[in-house]
């Protein structure tokens, strides 16, 4: 980078540094309960990729614009020692996986800078200075990339493109008819799937030549260079109906046009996420765990020789989801993600088989990391008080290195978050968490929300979430459970609600607001029940089994369990796990139960869901709102037009939390109450 341009970067630096926070008379100013206004002040920092040279961290920070009603992410990067930090994007449109090229001389980034409809290309920035350079322009856009480890060429990961994206403008006419004629058909944002597929194109960087590497009626995906740059590693489904399992496997295919691929697993399940170890012999991978037990099913880290033979799983008695391996540089051990009870923490495991060996021990949720070429460690963390940052690992210590969120938390108020334990009604034990109003005074009961989270296999863990910090600001306590079916405490732990939803998991739910009643926490007459996703759907198989909740909110939920079939995402998981409805109709209409006897639901429920959602479509939340008002209950629905199974429209989130509130406070907060008095000082301190 030439010295004028970093002069100019510094001093923006410096203007934007966290250090030169707003103070009042020489003092920062008095802390404020967080609040809706809020949502647009955080910034979410992903995506790190340390420099070759060991000396930068770049990595994307996800800021809401307000006025134009949209997310976007920029490329940062900060320097290893946190002397400097640079914003290096400025425009209206998202960047995104930056990543350095080997020899330090660029770092590269996806953009779709055309506008919306644009699909996103790689785009270059020379290290020397000047402005983003738009390597390639392929039909379809780009979906992810990786650099050759001599910097010469990528392996470009494409989808074919739409044919009718392809013609001249002038030449559209209307829309041709969707025709459909795959076992699995649609998919959340994707949309419906026909023919088109994702494969992998060499492109060279100084020619800009792009040629494609493979090609067939399959996807690929998750490409790695091997370390001499001859051979490419990438996962794809092959077999003879892909669409009806999740048996992916790890094939290898010389980086050249015309190669053959050759497949290095055989495994009947998942096979995932290929790292090539630092001397080309040997392939990390992850493995599932057995393809009847879906996403109930433990993964596991294993090594598999280039050559081929037995694969050797590294894991197999920890009973922990683990994910995202690379190579210690010295290649003899493998580092990953192992998610365990409300955290996931930094392990490292022996190559050759040994014990796991936890690299960070902190209560706290790790999200991403890297091992750098210099054989540094950088990883991006939360915390329930602080929002994702990137630290520096060094003697089982970390260093914080960004500081994004520092000026917004100097400002804002938080409530205190605690971990809990208790018994569910069969004497199991389930954790979870408690978030506390931030005035919260001992002593005094509260009206409470028990959230539940969506899955089933997640888990809350030791992360900042906006949510319960709302909802505490609010004046409530927040109490949240990871009950069986969740992931984190092992297999088994898991599969327990195996086609048997809404029991064991109603009954741990249940508990945890036993036992804030119990601690003298929560007001028994004043309780709340929400979640979204599954979240929403537990909410309802719990309001139509206990009456204790006063008022519900159930987001982009399912009661009808058979009305999903053939609607949503789900067929592989359905068939599975319950069978088709024709030969086990009596498990579609148990696990269909809130929708069944509707009429033994009397608590008020606010349903909400995307437009477009094809996870758990919208049709789902219309029957429940029918069934209910057909009933005389007290309900609303609430559909956002254009969204998914997320709600990303920024306007759109603000609104859901405006109208979580609203009916949660119609309820719950009504004057007089018990604990009225304090939930209004509470609300009335949001004022700024």
């Amino acid at each position: 980078m030439n010295r004028s341009i970093a002069s100019i970067l510094l001093v923006c630096f410096l203007l934007w540094s966290p250090c030169a926070a707003r103070v009042v008379n020489g003092q920062p100013p008095d802390k404020q309960p967080l609040s809706l206004d809020d949502l647009a002040a955080m910034r979410d920092v992903a995506e790190l990729q340390i420099s070759p040279d060991g000396n930068w961290v770049a990595y994307t920070v996800r800021t809401v614009d307000v006025k134009e009603d949209k997310r976007t992410s920029d490329i940062w990067m900060t320097r290893w020692d946190g002397s400097q930090t640079i914003q290096l994007t400025f425009s209206k449109e998202s960047e995104q996986n930056p990543r350095w090229s080997p020899d330090n001389k660029y770092l590269s980034f996806l953009a779709g800078r055309g506008g919306e409809a644009e699909a996103s290309q790689v785009w270059l920035l020379n290290r020397a200075g000047g402005e983003a350079e738009k390597l390639t322009d392929v039909k379809g856009g780009v979906s992810d990339y990786y650099w050759s480890p001599d910097s010469r060429r990528m392996i470009l990961v494409v989808r074919d493109p739409d044919p009718e994206e392809t013609k001249d403008p002038k030449e559209k006419k209307a829309p041709k008819p969707i025709v459909i004629n795959r076992y699995e058909f649609k998919r959340d944002i994707v949309g419906y799937i026909t023919t088109r597929h994702q494969h992998l194109y060499l492109f060279d960087v100084q020619s800009r030549k792009i040629e494609p590497l493979t090609t067939g009626d399959f996807d690929e995906t998750q490409p790695a260079w091997s370390p001499d740059g001859s051979a490419i590693a990438f996962v794809s489904k092959r077999g003879k109906e892909p669409d009806r399992d999740n048996n992916s496997d790890i094939f290898i295919i010389e980086a050249k046009t015309g190669a053959a691929p050759r497949q290095l697993t055989t495994y009947a399940g998942s096979d995932s996420e290929p790292a090539w170890s630092p001397d080309g012999k040997t392939i990390a991978y992850i493995q599932g765990g057995p393809g009847e037990l879906i996403g109930y099913a433990v993964r596991n880290l294993t090594v598999i020789p280039v050559a081929g033979g037995q694969p050797k799983v590294l894991t197999s008695g920890l009973d922990r989801n683990v994910n995202r391996p690379q190579w210690s540089r010295d290649g003899s051990s493998v580092y990953c993600l192992l998610e365990d009870d409300r955290t996931r923490v930094l392990a490292q495991v022996p190559a050759a088989g040994g014990p796991v060996k936890r690299v960070m021990t902190d209560r706290r949720e790790i999200s991403g990391y890297e091992v750098g070429d210099s054989n540094k460690i950088a990883l991006i963390s939360s915390d329930p008080l602080s929002p994702r940052e990137i630290f520096a690992v060094g003697d089982r210590q970390l260093r914080q290195l960004t500081h994004q969120n520092q000026e917004w938390l100097s400002k804002v108020k938080l409530g205190s978050v605690e971990e809990i334990s208790f018994k569910s009604k069969d004497g199991t034990a389930i954790n979870g968490f408690v978030t506390k109003p931030p005035d919260y005074v001992a002593g005094r009961r509260y009206p409470t929300l028990l959230r539940i989270h969506g899955g089933p296999v997640s888990q809350f863990s030791n992360q900042f979430d906006f949510e319960w910090q709302l909802f505490a600001a609010h004046g409530y306590v927040v109490v949240t459970a990871n009950p069986r079916g969740s992931s984190g405490r092992g297999q088994d732990f898991s599969k327990t609600i195996y086609a048997d939803w809404g029991n064991k998991d109603a009954q741990d739910v249940l508990a945890a607001v036993d036992y804030v009643v119990a601690q003298g926490i929560a007001d028994p007459d004043k309780l709340g029940i929400g979640g979204w996703s599954y979240g929403g759907m537990l909410t309802n198989y719990t309001i139509a089994q206990d009456t204790r909740f006063k008022v519900a909110v159930s987001g982009a939920s399912i009661s009808n369990i058979i009305a999903g079939y053939g609607t949503d995402q789900y067929i592989r998981d359905y068939e599975a796990e319950l069978g088709p409805p024709w030969k086990s109709l009596e498990k579609w209409l148990k696990i269909s139960f809130p929708f069944l006897h509707a009429d033994k639901i009397v608590t008020p429920t606010l349903f909400l869901c995307g437009e477009k959602d094809f996870n758990v479509p919208l049709l789902n939340s219309e029957q429940m709102y029918q069934a209910l008002k057909s009933l005389g209950r007290d309900t609303e629905l609430v559909i956002y037009p254009g969204q998914f199974h997320g709600i990303t429209r920024p306007s759109y989130v603000r609104d859901r939390y405006e109208r979580y509130l609203a009916w949660y406070d119609k309820y719950l907060m009504r004057k007089g109450g018990p604990d009225s008095a304090g939930a209004k000082e509470s609300r009335s301190s949001q004022t700024r």
